[in-house]
């Protein structure tokens, strides 16, 4: 298994990896828009959090070899599902032809008040 870690705290807090590799199969962990100081990008901002969280969940990806083209499902958690049309426009703009298997559910809230949405993806890396 490989794995890749972004650096922050809370990894060895809560005991999790940005990303684990395995057999080509590639999981990314929930993603949200955090920089590596702790700081929320684009607070109120729906489509500004998912521009960000895409921007990290491509690194993670490159870092294991792939790219957003292997990419098979994604998972959206948000916290106003009428913020919908925000996210969708990001998702596509980063999936456009790709078209993966997704799911996006509204959530009570995140683990920060000014967090909106959290990603997760599946990928396959079969070279």
């Amino acid at each position: 298994m490989e794995k890749v870690y972004s650096g922050v705290p809370w990894e060895k807090t809560v005991a999790y990896s940005r990303a684990t590799k395995g057999g080509g199969h590639v999981f990314v962990s929930g993603t949200t828009a955090v920089d590596l100081e702790g700081r929320v990008v684009g607070p109120g901002d729906v489509y500004t959090q998912c521009k960000f969280i895409f921007e990290k969940i491509g690194k993670t990806l490159a870092e294991l070899g792939g790219a957003f083209d292997d990419v098979v499902r994604t998972r959206t958690f948000i916290t106003d599902i009428d913020r919908f049309d925000d996210f969708a426009r990001a998702h596509a703009e980063t999936f456009v032809g790709i078209d993966p298997a997704a799911t996006c559910v509204e959530i009570s809230r995140l683990v920060d008040p000014g967090l909106m949405v959290e990603i997760e993806v599946d990928a396959i890396i079969e070279r």
